[in-house]
Order: C-alpha cells, then structure tokens, then sequence
C-alpha cells in the first residue's frame, strides 16, 4: 500500500473534479514530456533531427512509462522533477533510437517546467470556463425568472431598502462574468518559456552558428562572415521558437525566467473567479440559515447529511465554495511576494514556491466554478419568507423615499421626519399613520401616501440593470 498520492480528502472544495485530474502529478509529467515531444518535433520538421528520432522521443513521452513516485524522490537532488525525468527519457528514447536525440535541445529544466505549467493553466483553465459558463446560466436563470421578486436588500448587516432576488442574482452574474472575462483574458495570454540556462538562447544559437572555415578567414572578413550567419541563425532560433509557441497553442514571448507577471497575471485572474464564487456563497450562506429561509441549496441525495443530526441539510456546496474563498488568497499573496523577490537571471527558492501555490489555486477555482454551477442551476427560492422579512421592517422599509419626497411638504421638514421615524420606532407605530397624522390630507392624499410606502414602487432602475447583466453575458458568449 502506497500513501503518496494525492486525493483531496483534506481538500474537499476541489477533490474529484475534473481540474484535479487535470493538475494531478501525472497531468504535469505529462505537460513535461508533451513540451519536450513537441519541440523534437518542431526540430524534425525543420530537417534538423530524423524522423526517427521524433517517433522515439513521442513513444517515450508517455507518463504511463515512469514512476512518479521515485521521480517526486529523486527530484530533491535537483530541485525540480524535470532533471530524474530528462534522464529516464533519454533511456525510454534509447530503447527505440541508436543515434543521439535532439530532446531537450538548447533547453533548459525551466523552460520546460514553466511551459508545462503554462499547459496545465490551459487545460484546466478550459474545464474552469465551461463550468463557470454553466454557473453564469444558473445565475442568469435565477435573475430572469425573480426579477420582480421583491425582498429586502442588506446594508451592514442591517434592513435598507427594498430590492429585487433577480436583481441579487444579477449581481452575482455580473462579477462573475468579469472573473470570467479576466481568466479568459489570462488564458489566451499564457506565454511560452523557452531561454536556455540563464535566458539568452546561447546554446541553442550556438549549435547552429557555422564555426569550422572562421579561423581561415582574416579578421574583418571573419567578423563579416559571422555577422551575416548570426543574423540568418537568429532568424531560424526566432522562427523554431515560434513554432513550438504555436504547436502548444502558447503566446511568443522573450524568455521570463524572472520577470514572472504571466504567473501573477494568472494568479489575480484566478483569485478573481474564487472571490466571485464566494461572494455568491457567502450570500446563500446567510439567506439559507433557518431564520431567514428565503433560499436552499437543492436537495441530492448523499448531499448535507449531518453524521450526528439526522434532521439537518447542511448548505455545502456553499460552505466549500466559502472555503475556497477564505484560501485563495494566500496563494495569491504567495505568488506576488514569489514574483517580487526573484532575483539574478535563476530565483534560488520563489520560483520553486510558485509550483505549489499555483496549483492549488487552478484546483480551488476548478471546484468553485464546479459546486457553484451546481449551486445555481439548483437554488430554490422562497418568495413568502422574502415577503415575511421585508414586512419586518414595516414602512420604515421605504424611510429613504419618505424623506425625499415629503419633507418638502411636512413642517419641520427632514427634521421632523427624522424625528416621525425614531417615534414609528419606538411607540411600534407605522410611519405611514404617523405621517397621516402629521401631513393634511389636502396637501397629501392618502391614495398617494399609500403608493410612497408600497415597496414594490421604490425598485429604481432593477429591471433594466437586470437586462444589462445578462445582455453582457449573451455579447460575451457570442465572442
């Protein structure tokens, strides 16, 4: 029995998603043998391997082939698994190939650990966007169809003013299309690392630099001689990189070994989708407690049980999404304070601690996005405790609109309003008698009295808010 791998049972948020798998140590070999396979094959299309060579190298880069285990033991030796790996690559691609491999060609372990990360970014991040776009649906669903619910809008902790639960649900879709816009835009931007030792291609330039017929040239014409083959070389090192940044479906980029904000950029994309998610959470959270009622989580089998309480459905999609939330900031913090203390052309330990932190955030925002489109597309909603919480607050409710519209009119103005409030408070009586009782009924008709407290008519603009958020995810789903 084997106790190394990684299942997530402490990290229930994220565990048995398809992002777990897709980030699993065997998902991130396989990113190192794909960029190590891609870049032989790069070379063999461009004549400068055999197709030999290319055939062995893509036999041998089958995680399948390697114990990940003794490869996770024997990467301390090096700081980074990539170095046991190359190793047992060159003797998988020895089994198949007589000559000398080109693989890992002017490369250095960097350049592939950075790009398999970047690999790891993108597919995971393409599951991420499709499970946030099912949760956008959810949200938007949920605001079409309660746009006209009125409930009671929070301020502080406190009851404020009357809203709509499709107004709710459009907030809660209107940042989670910006977290979704933002990842997108990070993923589409995910460069190619790919520099050699120290981020100037010097190997790689090299080896293709001619050098056996300089010593009998004279010296000028020498220097002309490799002035001319340089800059043909550097066309071809330019162009080769190129490719492999496009068969990996990576942006070109000049080498980042320590400027690292395609890491951070990722990272604040990241962090964005769990804040949106959690935001939504919180928000369940809260309206689900027994007290409140106005919402629950839907009801699946095997899902809330309680294992001492038999009559508890526990609200956990939201509480793990809760939990991703209160987590994901310190790996983004890790990441920065990494990025901000790189150093020289090779960072000695912020670049290794990036590995860690940048996964998890992928596997947090995977189960986010995960459980909240569960969330959203399941979320019962609970129109007669909406309307038992808003009569709490009586007509005070509308108290913001009382005084806009009435002081003009009561005398004492603002004042006296103020002080109609503190009594409705205080004596348990409706603003709305005491305001009869203060405002002649010819200056002021009950009729009119009666549609200033109705809450329903102090809604603002919701309905076409509501039409704007989910406008914006229609265009953003159409480009």
């Amino acid at each position: 029995m084997t106790f190394s791998a990684d299942y997530g049972l402490l990290s229930p948020s994220w565990a048995g998603t398809a992002v777990a798998h897709a980030t699993s140590d065997g998902a991130f070999t396989q990113a190192m043998l794909d960029v190590e396979a891609a870049w032989v094959s790069v070379l063999a299309g461009a004549g400068i391997t055999s197709t030999e060579d290319e055939e062995a190298v893509l036999t041998a880069a089958n995680v399948e082939l390697y114990d990940l285990e003794d490869l996770a033991r024997r990467g301390q030796d090096g700081a980074n698994a990539l170095i046991p790996l190359l190793g047992d690559l060159r003797g998988e691609i020895a089994k198949n190939f007589d000559g000398t491999s080109v693989v890992h060609k002017g490369a250095t372990s960097q350049d592939i650990i950075d790009t398999a990360l970047m690999l790891l970014a993108a597919r995971s991040g393409a599951i991420i966007l499709a499970d946030l776009m099912r949760a956008a649906d959810g949200l938007n669903a949920l605001a079409t169809a309660h746009r006209r619910q009125l409930c009671v809008a929070r301020s502080l902790t406190q009851h404020a003013l009357p809203t709509t639960f499709g107004l709710r649900a459009a907030n809660w879709l209107s940042g989670l299309i910006e977290a979704g816009q933002r990842l997108q835009a990070a993923l589409e931007s995910l460069p190619l690392q790919w520099g050699g030792a120290v981020g100037t291609l010097a190997s790689l330039t090299d080896s293709f630099l001619r050098h056996d017929d300089d010593a009998a040239l004279p010296g000028a014409e020498a220097a002309a001689h490799y002035g001319a083959d340089a800059a043909e070389v550097a066309a071809t090192v330019r162009g080769l990189v190129a490719e492999l940044a496009t068969s990996l479906g990576l942006r070109t980029a000049i080498p980042w070994h320590t400027n690292r904000l395609p890491i951070t950029q990722l990272a604040a994309a990241l962090g964005d989708v769990i804040a949106a998610c959690g935001h939504v959470a919180n928000d369940v959270l809260m309206l689900s407690r027994p007290e409140i009622g106005e919402v629950s989580e839907p009801h699946a089998a095997g899902k809330g049980g309680s294992s001492a309480m038999p009559q508890k459905q526990n609200p956990v999609l939201s509480v793990l999404i809760r939990s991703a939330a209160l987590a994901a900031p310190q790996h983004v913090g890790q990441l920065y304070l990494s990025a901000g203390t790189a150093d020289d052309e090779r960072p000695d330990g912020s670049w290794h601690a990036e590995w860690s932190s940048l996964r998890e955030l992928i596997r947090l925002a995977g189960g986010s996005v995960d459980k909240l489109a569960q969330l959203s597309n399941g979320l019962e909603v609970h129109p007669r405790a909406m309307y038992r919480n808003a009569a709490l607050s009586g007509d005070l409710l509308v108290s913001e609109r009382v005084m806009s519209r009435l002081s003009s009119i009561i005398e004492g103005g603002k004042k006296r309003i103020q002080e109609l409030v503190r009594q409705s408070i205080t004596e348990h009586r409706p603003l709305s008698e005491l305001l009869r009782e203060a405002i002649p009924a010819e200056r002021f008709s009950t009729e009119e009295l009666h549609r200033i407290f109705d809450p329903a008519n102090y809604l603002g603009q919701a309905d076409s808010l509501i039409d704007s958020v989910s406008d914006r995810l229609a265009e953003w789903k159409e480009s």
